[in-house]
């Protein structure tokens, strides 16, 4: 077959190169020197690189499996002459993954070469790694990584995205996804306590995570204020941010679905936003300037757990029962149940009453004039929600300081549609 010199040929070949040079220049300072130095350094990479392109050029996928099969060979004796010395294989394997990548570059060059850069960042950050899995990383930190990883990757791709159950009302993928969500805001709090200790790690944890999903974020600072007292003011301030994430992405939702619904729900989002944000400030902590400091290995201070599996499921299942509801009453009232549903659903989700109500009036089946109580009852039986989670995740102590606020912030919202 005629080989057709073009600008992706030429792209390809480049691509392939590049990745050559880029992986062998890292391999290459690690190579050492004398009669035990290493295989492989810059040049060999990026001929090995080239060798894969060129195989594909030649003959497509054949050639380069063949071509493959030799470089593999190659590596064998080599990790073969040097197991004494290093016994290692990441050289020999970087060499396979490598020839590949510039048979890959010939057909998808973008992919490859981020891949390539991903390899030599890999490899270059070695001691690092080893460092941080070795040293900063728990036991404990680990299974809860392995066991996140797990959920995340492994179980969530493989639950059915389709409704079921009664009245059709629970997607078995939204109910894992959001136990991942529970899980993930939890680990978020332990990370950012971790890096930039209480007083500004779990604020700026709570509030990022409030975009998410605020009744799960208050849920798992909650959690984390109950099993330890020192991050206890840093998990309030965070659970009172969300509320302030809560109004905000509500606000966008409206405005993305329906943006002429946005001008009747101005003034109460405005005054529940700026009640969020003023009873929030009530609880940043204040501590002294070694609390303020990032913690040091977690031997030195328990943290608690990452994340709470039970707590993460059950707070689910809640959630889910709670749909089935909402999906009962729509089902049973119909076009009447509209406000009721709303605030059932508003126990789970506020942001899904608004979306639902911002879609009805798209569509033209609900006035605008009406649409703002269902949202507002929505946003209203939502706190209820948070309140109970409180409660169940904190405790009474927890509960007593994050419940007025979101009494403060509801109050705030009927205001603002009361002057509106």
């Amino acid at each position: 077959m005629p080989i057709q010199l073009d600008s992706s040929t030429l792209l390809g070949l480049s691509v392939a190169l590049g990745i050559g040079l880029l992986i062998g220049a890292e391999r290459e300072r690690r190579k050492g020197s004398g009669p035990t130095r290493g295989a492989a350094g810059i040049r060999t990479f990026a001929i090995i690189a080239l060798l894969g392109a060129v195989a594909v050029l030649l003959g497509g996928t054949a050639v380069l499996v063949a071509v493959t099969l030799v470089v593999g060979a190659l590596a064998l004796a080599s990790y073969v002459r040097t197991r004494e010395n290093d016994p290692g294989m990441t050289t020999e394997v970087a060499l396979l993954l490598t020839c590949l990548l510039g048979g890959l570059a010939m057909r998808h060059a973008v992919l490859a070469a981020g891949i390539g850069a991903a390899l030599a960042a890999l490899l270059a950050a070695k001691t690092r790694l080893h460092h941080f899995v070795s040293r900063v990383l728990t036991e404990r930190e680990l299974h809860d990584a392995l066991l996140f990883s797990a959920a995340a990757l492994i179980v969530l791709p493989l639950a059915p995205d389709r409704f079921m159950g009664p009245f059709d009302a629970v997607n078995p993928y939204d109910v894992t996804r959001l136990v991942v969500l529970v899980m993930a805001i939890s680990a978020l709090g332990y990370v950012a306590t971790r890096a930039l200790g209480p007083r500004y790690g779990l604020p700026l944890a709570g509030f990022a995570a409030g975009f998410i999903s605020s009744t799960a974020t208050i849920h798992a600072m909650g959690t984390r204020a109950a099993g330890s007292s020192t991050q206890a003011d840093g998990a309030i301030a965070g659970a009172a941010l969300s509320s302030v994430a809560t109004i905000v992405q509500l606000a966008v939702v409206v405005a993305a679905v329906q943006p002429a619904l946005l001008d009747a729900l101005l003034w109460p989002l405005v005054f529940g936003g700026v009640a969020a944000c003023a009873y929030s400030l009530l609880f940043f902590p204040r501590g002294t300037a070694a609390a303020d400091k990032p913690h040091g290995p977690p031997e030195n201070q328990d943290m608690g757990r990452a994340f709470n599996l039970k707590t993460a499921v059950s707070f689910a299942a809640v959630v889910s029962v709670v749909l089935v509801v909402s999906s009962a009453l729509s089902d049973w009232l119909g076009a009447r149940g509209t406000l009721l549903a709303a605030g059932v659903t508003g126990l789970a989700d506020a942001h899904a009453t608004a979306a639902s109500v911002a879609s009805l009036v798209q569509a033209g089946k609900l006035p605008l004039n009406a649409a703002l109580w269902p949202i507002v009852a929505g946003l209203s039986t939502n706190s209820l929600m948070k309140a109970a989670v409180a409660f169940h995740a904190g405790g009474n102590a927890y509960a007593a300081r994050i419940v007025p606020g979101l009494v403060l912030v509801i109050a705030a919202v009927w205001l603002g549609v009361w002057m509106g």
